[in-house]
């Protein structure tokens, strides 16, 4: 007479959790070679990069379109002036052009991305006193090459001149 065993099918305990600790390490190591903060550092460093091409895109279409005269308040003696909603179109720490710009030459006055969650500044907001956009631009004293920069997180200076 055979005696009945019953077969049990599935998994032990022991073999479940060995499969959960795999896994939990595979993630972690997943999650230290992808770094979501530094991509997303770099995607803001190449938002930048981009932006400051645009401004100094649209500065050279304004000199272009006036004479080779530069906009309002960017003075050719090499001191770098943050593009900001100054109260008058320059002040010693700041140039508001934006007005100058916008929409003719650039559809709208980008900002950092870390500011006013990277929406830019638009025709109507040209008009108001005290944006910010993160970037300053200054124009050498001796050669008229002008130079837009911006910080980058982890690009460090990021710098456009042409």
């Amino acid at each position: 007479m055979k005696l009945a065993q019953a077969i049990k099918k599935g998994f032990t305990l022991i073999e479940l959790l060995v499969v959960i600790g795999i896994l939990a390490i595979l993630l972690a190591i997943t999650l230290i070679a992808i770094n979501p903060a530094k991509q997303f550092q770099q995607a803001n460093d190449t938002k930048r990069t981009s932006d400051v091409n645009a401004i100094l895109n649209a500065v050279g279409q304004y000199a272009a379109d006036n004479n080779g005269d530069l906009p309002p308040g960017v003075a050719a003696d090499g001191v770098a002036r943050e593009i900001n909603g100054a109260a008058t179109p320059a002040t010693t720490t700041g140039v508001a052009f934006c007005q100058a710009l916008v929409p003719e030459y650039i559809a709208s006055m980008p900002v950092d991305p870390t500011l006013n969650n990277g929406t830019a500044i638009t025709e109507a907001g040209c008009a108001a006193v005290g944006y910010d956009t993160n970037y300053t631009i200054s124009s050498s004293a001796t050669n008229n090459r002008v130079t837009v920069h911006a910080d980058g997180q982890i690009a460090g200076s990021i710098d456009v001149t042409r």
